[in-house]
């Protein structure tokens, strides 16, 4: 049986980015019943009720994963970050140290308040 592309995606990396992109995966998806991990763009996304709602990277500038929130303009949170996009803000996570769950939760949460 061979994996999905959204498998192989997350076992390909290198730590510690691979166990940081893992650990963001199960927290997100902890977060409501309604999230679902899917492949698009060639890259792992996360909808909600059939909608995107943020997704998981790795920055090529220092190879830091981070979460991506479609609707980031919408979100005011210092430790987002824009950059040239428009629509969408990213929390980079430093896979050398402790994740901020709590940030993250509070981060998802806020986001999930913009779509119920």
């Amino acid at each position: 049986m061979s994996l999905r592309e959204i498998d192989n995606f997350y076992l390909q990396q290198p730590e510690p980015a691979k166990s940081c992109l893992l650990a963001l995966r199960e927290i997100i998806l902890q977060q409501d019943p309604d999230l679902r991990p899917e492949w698009k763009y060639k890259l792992p996304f996360f909808y909600y009720k059939g909608k995107m709602f943020c997704y998981c990277w790795i920055q090529k500038t220092d190879g830091w994963p981070y979460i991506g929130f479609t609707d980031g303009y919408l979100l005011d949170h210092p430790d987002l970050i824009a950059g040239n996009r428009r629509r969408m803000k990213i929390l980079l996570i430093n896979p050398e140290k402790d994740l901020p769950v709590r940030k993250i939760k509070q981060l998802l949460k806020q986001a999930l308040a913009l779509r119920t």
